[in-house]
């Protein structure tokens, strides 16, 4: 848990400089800055942080989820191969996950 949380914190660190520059010429130009990439090594930058804070997200939503529900479903679902189990974890995962991608949209 303590690795889960020194990378999330790492991630936000190295994440707000580049959330908080603005290209001069487009805060004249319009009263918003765009936040989309302006070259291609910028989209593989912003998609791999992206990623790295979704998949660290969902992680943490599946463990808070495994804390409050009674029993363990990690060993129900890896020790006594339990497919309904399995397939409650799925769901959980796929639903912060559809949850992590609308927040990213905005």
């Amino acid at each position: 848990m303590k690795k889960i949380l020194l990378l999330i914190a790492i991630l936000i660190s190295l994440s707000t400089p580049l959330l908080m520059a603005a290209d001069p010429v487009s805060v004249t130009t319009s009263d918003s800055p765009s936040w989309h990439a302006h070259s291609l090594v910028a989209a593989i930058g912003n998609v791999l942080l992206f990623a790295a804070i979704g998949i660290a997200a969902a992680i943490i939503g599946y463990k808070i989820f495994d804390k409050c529900t009674p029993g363990d479903l990690h060993k129900e679902i890896i020790e006594h191969k339990n497919v309904a189990a399995a397939i409650v974890a799925a769901a959980v995962i796929l639903g912060v996950s559809i949850i992590i991608a609308a927040s990213m949209l905005g």
